[in-house]
């Protein structure tokens, strides 16, 4: 449990992520997000309870057991959550703020085959895609 609450109660980035942090990421992976730590998270994400439940593959009402039951995420939507984490912090980096990586998020983008960027937060070959796009903008090609 406390490797968990230290993963997302900090602010974690790919640049501030050593190998240290990685196998830290991996047991707390493995033993399971708590629904608790993650709401503490979403709070402070730009993303719906809906959305979650979209980019974690679960229903609506599963989230709705999840928070009644204080259930843990198992290691697959564990790791999600992390992915999107890392992403998000990155995305903010890039952009230099919140309020620009979020209209970003939103906005139907010619370089993903024009969806909006969160549309792929669904599966890990859509985060890494948006990663790479991110990287192109934070080194300035614009293709």
């Amino acid at each position: 449990m406390g490797k968990t609450s230290n993963i997302l109660s900090k602010e974690i980035s790919y640049d501030s992520v050593g190998d240290m942090d990685i196998l830290k990421f991996i047991s707390a992976i493995r033993e399971g997000i708590k629904y608790n730590f993650f709401t503490n998270y979403a709070k402070k994400s730009p993303f719906t309870i809906p959305e979650w439940s979209y980019f974690l593959n679960i229903s609506e009402r599963t989230m709705q057991r999840y928070k009644k039951e204080s259930h843990t995420f198992d290691s697959q939507q564990s790791e999600r959550i992390v992915q999107i984490a890392l992403l998000y912090s990155f995305g903010v980096k890039t952009f230099g703020n919140k309020i620009k990586f979020n209209s970003w998020l939103e906005t139907e983008n010619l370089a993903l085959g024009h969806v909006k960027p969160k549309e792929l937060l669904d599966n890990s070959f859509g985060i890494n895609l948006l990663k790479d796009e991110l990287t192109r903008i934070e080194n300035g090609i614009l293709a």
